[in-house]
């Protein structure tokens, strides 16, 4: 079921227009930490993100006409542009068109942020170590919000649904390893010539480039694994009350939550009693709290936060 189901047809219009600004705004820290702090560093993360920039800085000087701006390279917002096109297109003949939609304006809206926020010449943050972990979170953080509006940045993640679609391989699996290999690749990267007189050692510039780009993605994903799991967790009420039908009712329609009613009985008291229980947001907490003191202050009530909560209004079982 879509959670939006819960939502009448204008209400559901809102939601979702919420949902791709939302999409759009988040992306925009995504990119000023990508063109602010991992490319003057050259730095390479995971994801479609590190190939664009290994391409960036592979092709430094070989086009100076076409690309001056950005000393003569491909840039990252073009190659971002055509490889998730590419994989797109792939995604829409194998996985379905629908997985597709949002990711769509989740790959044109980081393309146009990479496309008006300049590359500086010198990083926002100077020690690359520090760079590397401030910016890790923030990209965490803006990833962590276009996935909680459905969106999606396209890369790897089109790259793990395919492969998911054909071997029985965890969308997670797949997308470490894709990190993995991109990270361990920028060795092969020659040292910038703005970097050669501040290195003792190539080799030892190029091992830092990969602890960087090592300690950027273990940033990221804690950041992402933080912000999904704060604003996902759950709550689940066991709400003990005379006046249970009016509390259910101003919480299904206040809430916009379902909201079931069991049968029980006091075993002390032998009297039968109507127990209203409630699975929601753990945002909506305190809105339900107010509710039913409103109505009855005297009500008895558990509450209590739940590790997963599946279905309509909720999350999707997905493979682990």
């Amino acid at each position: 079921m879509n959670p939006h189901d819960q939502y009448s047809p204008q209400q559901h219009g809102l939601v979702v227009a919420r949902e791709y600004l939302l999409i759009f705004l988040a992306l925009a820290p995504f990119a000023l930490m990508v063109n602010w702090i991992f490319v003057p560093h050259n730095v390479v993360g995971g994801g479609l993100t590190g190939i664009c920039s290994i391409i960036y800085y592979a092709t430094q000087g070989l086009f100076p006409a076409v690309f001056p701006n950005y000393g003569g390279a491909l840039p990252i917002w073009l190659t971002s542009l055509v490889i998730n096109c590419i994989l797109l297109l792939i995604a829409a003949l194998t996985v379905g068109w629908r997985f597709c939609i949002r990711t769509v304006f989740g790959v044109f809206s980081l393309a146009f942020w990479y496309r008006i926020i300049p590359i500086r010449p010198e990083a926002l943050i100077e020690d690359p170590l520090v760079a590397c972990i401030v910016g890790g979170v923030i990209f965490g953080i803006s990833l962590g919000i276009v996935m909680l509006n459905n969106g999606s940045s396209g890369g790897t993640d089109i790259i793990a649904m395919v492969v998911n679609n054909y071997r029985n391989i965890s969308l997670g699996k797949v997308m470490v390893i894709c990190d993995v290999v991109i990270i361990l690749s920028s060795y092969f990267l020659p040292v910038p010539e703005a970097f050669i007189d501040k290195i003792t050692s190539v080799s030892d510039f190029k091992i830092k480039r990969i602890m960087c780009g090592i300690c950027m993605t273990v940033s990221y994903t804690a950041a992402l694994d933080w912000i999904m799991s704060r604003i996902r967790q759950s709550v689940q009420f066991f709400i003990f009350s005379t006046k249970h039908a009016e509390i259910a009712t101003a919480i299904n329609e206040k809430v916009h939550r379902g909201v079931t009613v069991l049968e029980g009985k006091g075993w002390y008291s032998k009297q039968p009693i109507e127990v209203v229980t409630v699975l929601a947001r753990k945002q909506e907490g305190p809105l339900i709290l107010r509710i039913i003191k409103s109505i009855d202050p005297n009500a008895f009530v558990s509450y209590a936060n739940v590790n997963g909560v599946f279905g309509q209004g909720f999350d999707r079982i997905k493979d682990k």
